[in-house]
């Protein structure tokens, strides 16, 4: 039972490092963008091309502002 718990744990710690690694705020932007994409996606297509470039934008100045602090 030790050894399932064990390989759990370091597949999960796998896949938390893969996708979230140092930067969580652009991980959680792409879960943002993907619910955003598939909330809009029918017959909202001006609301997609608003705030997808926004929520990029920001995303990206987050994970920026991140960096010069950690400095």
């Amino acid at each position: 039972m030790k050894v399932i718990a064990k390989v759990a744990k370091a597949f999960g710690m796998f896949w938390w490092n893969f996708l979230v690694g140092d930067t969580p705020e652009l991980f959680v932007s792409v879960v943002a963008l993907l619910v955003v994409t598939a909330v809009f996606k029918t017959g909202h297509a001006r609301v997609l091309m608003v705030a997808l470039p926004l929520v990029i934008l920001a995303s990206l100045a987050a994970s920026v502002f991140r960096a010069i602090r950690r400095r």
